[in-house]
């Protein structure tokens, strides 16, 4: 045996993975968490307007909105865009685990702007946590499937 042969990598995580047809699925479901950032999350405030800090003030948007904004920005596209990318399955594993509880963020997220008493979560704000669901779902079944 040659030493060539011997320099295969022997951290499990170094391995890639080949998502075929999620890949689209994760590339589409990503575009619509991009446009979910465009639509009302709390009254008339976008979701980009969260992320940034300007909400309207009368709106008590508080933490939790903001805090799950950054984090689906961070982890739905920016691990997710990193995942497809560079096709690491540790990536995928940090895409899909982080998705899981960005997700649950979220829905702590809405449950805040339920009992909030200014209004109700707006329609970005719940097609963003079901992105999140499904991309998580997706990178999940994509790390299931590693031999």
């Amino acid at each position: 045996m040659s030493e060539e042969q011997d320099v295969k990598p022997r951290i499990a995580v170094l391995r890639r993975f080949d998502p075929g047809s999620k890949a689209l699925v994760i590339a589409t479901v990503m575009l619509v968490l991009v446009v979910s950032a465009l639509l009302p999350w709390a009254g008339d405030s976008a979701g980009w307007q969260v992320l940034a800090g300007q909400a309207d003030p009368d709106l008590k948007v508080g933490l939790l909105p903001r805090l799950f904004a950054i984090n689906a920005t961070i982890i739905g596209l920016g691990f997710g865009a990193l995942a497809l990318i560079t096709r690491f399955w540790g990536a995928a594993f940090v895409a899909g685990l982080a998705g899981l509880v960005v997700t649950f963020e979220g829905m702590i997220a809405i449950w805040s702007r339920q009992t909030s008493g200014t209004g109700g979560p707006g329609v970005g704000l719940l097609l963003a946590v079901a992105c999140m669901l499904i991309l998580a779902i997706q990178w999940m079944r994509i790390v299931w499937s590693r031999d």
